[in-house]
């Protein structure tokens, strides 16, 4: 019943209410796993993941900026900085989120999806770093054009050299190199050193892949934490060996040159490649993962001790993967919706590299770091919205694609034939037998 005057809830709304109950009551359990709270895109994981490409435009930002250190990495004893933090817990959500799509998907769409997701805003990023901002930065420093279009290091150079996401070639002649404080550090031209993470992120992608062709995802998930154990172990030597807990990770194993990817760092692929497979044993364990608030509060002590005291890589890894799971289903309702329908946070960690540069070289930071934030993080934004409306969300809207080849073909039903019409040799449609034909 109704009260005088009050409008009755049609059924969508009623549905909506109790959705919505059932949502909230279900994310407000005190206790419970991973899989009971974690269910579709009713999570916190899109804000969370938003709010790490903000933390990496404002780490740049001093560096960039200013030359100053990473943001935090003196009070993080040179660990590590809120930057390459911030990278971590990418990997960690990759992990969980790859993982899911791997084992539910065939290899062909799963590679598909993945080359959707990475490969067209990376393309348009680099076409309009290339051919727009780099012209405009090379009439200011040189006041011509001549030249700019050809030599080794040229714009064409630069957009092919780092195509499959693989970053063969930072720069662009010698532009941005003596103009800004970063290009006086490094010595040389920097246009968007943020892409350094993405071959990582591909080869993870190839990782996930691998383990679901192989089953390993679906019958074999115990084989993922066996190398999670196996990576975990290698961090550990690692970082005790002439470091007592405190330092960055070792800074150089060589390098790996790959086809069309470029210089891989086994030692990154190490670190990262962990924090994937951390999350990828949330993913494949959320029915026995449990979520508990004490446990949360707990891990996220420990990562702030091991940043602040030391033993950030053996004590704050795995501190990191519990939280990050923890604050995706704890998040409040207000905030799970971010990310849901428009994902902005690829496009703000593409472009906030390319705009800090470019106000860099301008000398805009002399107004300070805050407003040179605000400037970088207005810029990440309207670049990020136009590349998800416009690139992004329409090169998605193609996940569905299967080539005319493959596509299934209508077959209207058919009249069993006796098998005497059926012409000597011919197969019968429930084996594999020619009708008269030897077996033998």
């Amino acid at each position: 019943m109704t009260q005088l005057g009050q409008r009755p809830a049609v059924p969508s709304q009623r549905r909506r209410s109790r959705v919505w109950h059932r949502s909230k009551a279900r994310h407000s359990l005190p206790r419970a796993t991973l899989g009971q709270l974690y269910s579709g895109r009713d999570n916190g994981i899109g804000a969370i993941r938003l709010g790490l490409a903000v933390v990496v435009v404002f780490t740049h930002g001093t560096s960039l900026g200013f030359g100053w250190e990473d943001l935090a990495e003196s009070l993080f004893r040179n660990q590590t900085n809120t930057g390459t933090l911030a990278v971590f817990g990418f990997f960690v959500l990759s992990g969980l989120l790859i993982t899911r799509s791997a084992a539910r998907t065939s290899l062909p769409r799963f590679v598909w999806h993945r080359m959707l997701r990475i490969l067209p805003g990376l393309w348009v990023c680099l076409l309009v770093t290339a051919f727009v901002v780099a012209p405009l930065v090379a009439l200011r420093e040189w006041g011509t054009l001549h030249g700019f279009w050809s030599g080794p290091k040229g714009p064409l150079q630069y957009v092919t050299g780092n195509w499959f996401a693989g970053v063969r070639q930072y720069g662009i002649h010698d532009l941005l190199g003596a103009s800004t404080p970063w290009g006086r550090q490094s010595g040389g031209s920097v246009f968007d050193g943020a892409l350094w993470s993405l071959v990582y992120e591909v080869l993870c992608y190839a990782l996930a892949g691998t383990l679901a062709v192989t089953a390993v995802l679906r019958r074999r998930r115990w084989l993922v934490g066996c190398l999670v154990v196996v990576l975990y172990g290698v961090v550990v030597v690692d970082q005790i060996q002439g470091r007592p807990l405190l330092g960055p990770p070792t800074p150089y194993y060589g390098s790996v040159h790959l086809p069309l990817l470029g210089a891989v760092s086994p030692h990154w692929l190490m670190y990262l490649g962990l924090l994937f497979l951390g999350g990828a044993l949330l993913e494949l364990y959320r029915d026995r993962v449990v979520i508990h608030d004490g446990l949360g509060f707990a891990c996220l002590a420990a990562l702030a001790g091991s940043l602040l005291f030391g033993g950030f890589f053996v004590i704050g890894f795995p501190a990191l993967v519990y939280v990050l799971a923890w604050a995706g289903v704890r998040m409040p309702s207000a905030l799970r919706g971010i990310g849901r329908r428009n994902d902005y946070s690829y496009g703000v960690y593409i472009y906030g590299f390319i705009g800090q540069q470019v106000f860099a070289s301008l000398g805009w930071s002399r107004w300070g770091y805050l407003p040179f934030i605000a400037m970088s993080l207005a810029t990440a934004f309207a670049a990020a919205a136009l590349s998800w409306h416009l690139v992004e969300r329409r090169a998605l809207a193609w996940k569905d694609w299967t080539p005319r080849s493959r596509r299934a073909v209508p077959v209207p039903p058919s009249v069993r034939l006796p098998v005497q019409a059926l012409e000597p040799g011919r197969l019968r449609q429930d084996d594999a037998t020619p009708v008269g034909g030897r077996t033998g």
